[in-house]
């Protein structure tokens, strides 16, 4: 029943179902994070709340829970405000901004009244436990699923290249064998690697000769402001029709499934890239197609129409033409690629976060965006391997952006206490509390900014 519910979902709504699970699951083990070293060190959690009971940032308005029940010293609860989450620990200033409290002599059970150390560790056990999930849910991928990707050297027609890469001197057909001095061994670490590559050089293998084209200025912008679905450069696949449409021209002209067409009004159209290119200019004129067809060279004629369109589907499946890799991987195999794996994309996370700040060509109001962006990277249709991948890359995502030396974030209330350990002064609370006041200040300009621009996005 639940599988044929998903199965009837809308790309949308499904887009939306497993943010909503993926945010909620890891927010909820985020702040468990918190929860789980204050008890460790007898510390009192007062609430622990998947959303917050009140209008973030401001913890005096609207103060309602959708969900609450109180057990032992907590309260356990589900807010209306759907954004984040948080746990109210005793004698802490936080989000909840409970100067009331604060202004009490401190009691053995909170966390004013713990060593450094341990504070240190109750504020580090949201980004630990994000850092633990992705480990833990990327172990149980490639233990469960394996590895599989296509190695640029098993891409034996080369590469297909779009209008931006071709604007960089790239050509269909070149093999790509580095990127800013960097062996290129995956497809999949293309596009990544040149954006990384700033300013750098493209090396590849053309007609037996290898040559290194320069990254020009300009084309990490177009790259970055292009949807990630779109090619920029591919692997270069044969055209072989997989269906023809009914009452369509393709189908009036003779094509059928399994032909491998090879030439276009008696010019070149054995590759994708090729046909592509050749339609562009004969839109409305008399065409002659070359198809192989059982070992024979058959010439279907017809007149293209304006919209370029014959009505024909194109093999795209890359098993099809080129041998994927596959790797497997045992218990002992897994859990060591686990580590390896979250290490990678949490420095990739962290290049690419700083290159907001570096790049010449990464505008911020291009790259940044709120929960609509989040949504996307979700494909529209179910599959557990994605979304346990994505799931993990967000928590990936969550521990560093936690972890930024912000005020209202872990990372600030780290900061305050690495100094503590260092100096052996406590931070005076009246400084804590201004300077929660304007980090909350800043994280909400923050959410706004962001999410104004998803929807600036939609409008535009």
């Amino acid at each position: 029943m639940l599988l044929s519910t998903l199965l009837l979902m809308s790309g949308t709504a499904m887009k939306v179902l497993q943010l909503f699970v993926a945010l909620s699951l890891l927010i909820v083990l985020h702040e468990f994070g918190h929860f789980f070293f204050a008890r460790l060190f007898k510390t009192r959690v007062e609430k622990f709340y998947l959303f917050f009971d009140f209008l973030f940032p401001f913890s005096g308005l609207l103060n309602f829970s959708i969900f609450k029940k109180i057990k032992g010293d907590t309260e356990y609860g589900i807010g209306w405000f759907p954004l984040g989450g948080y746990v109210k620990i005793a004698g802490m200033v936080d989000e909840s901004m409970d100067t009331e409290q604060m202004a009490l002599p401190p009691q053995p059970w909170e966390y004013r009244s713990k060593k450094a150390w341990q504070r240190l560790f109750i504020m580090l056990g949201g980004i630990i436990v994000n850092v633990i999930v992705a480990i833990i849910l990327y172990v149980a991928v490639f233990g469960i699923y394996g590895e599989e990707y296509l190695p640029v050297a098993n891409a034996r027609y080369g590469i297909m290249a779009d209008s931006t890469a071709e604007s960089m001197g790239i050509q269909s057909g070149d093999k790509l064998i580095a990127i800013g001095g960097k062996p290129v061994t995956r497809f999949e670490n293309i596009r990544p690697m040149i954006v990384q590559a700033e300013g750098g050089k493209v090396t590849v293998e053309r007609n037996g000769q290898k040559m290194d084209l320069p990254i020009k200025e300009g084309i990490i912008h177009t790259i970055i402001s292009r949807p990630k679905a779109v090619g920029f450069i591919g692997p270069r696949m044969p055209l072989v029709v997989e269906e023809v449409m009914k009452g369509s021209e393709a189908e009036k002209m003779g094509l059928k499934a399994g032909d491998s067409v090879i030439a276009l009004n008696n010019l070149p159209a054995e590759f994708i890239d090729q046909y592509d290119h050749q339609v562009l200019s004969l839109g409305g004129q008399n065409i002659v197609m070359t198809v192989m067809r059982g070992g024979q060279r058959v010439d279907l004629s017809t007149k293209l129409p304006e919209t370029r369109k014959l009505g024909f589907k194109r093999h795209l499946d890359a098993e099809r033409y080129f041998a994927l890799e596959k790797i497997n991987y045992g218990p002992v195999q897994a859990i060591g690629k686990g580590f390896s794996y979250t290490y990678e994309k949490f420095v990739e996370y962290v290049q690419s976060f700083g290159m907001l700040f570096t790049s010449k060509e990464i505008k911020v109001s291009e790259s940044m965006g709120g929960i609509i962006s989040f949504g996307k990277i979700f494909p529209a249709e179910f599959d557990m391997q994605k979304f346990l991948m994505l799931t993990a890359f967000v928590s990936v995502i969550l521990a560093f952006m936690n972890l930024l030396p912000i005020p209202g974030l872990d990372g600030g209330y780290v900061i305050f206490l690495l100094w503590e350990i260092i100096t052996g002064k406590q931070v005076n609370e009246k400084i804590m509390e201004r300077a929660t006041s304007i980090g909350l200040i800043i994280l909400l300009s923050f959410m706004v900014y962001a999410n104004g621009l998803d929807i600036f996005r939609l409008f535009k």
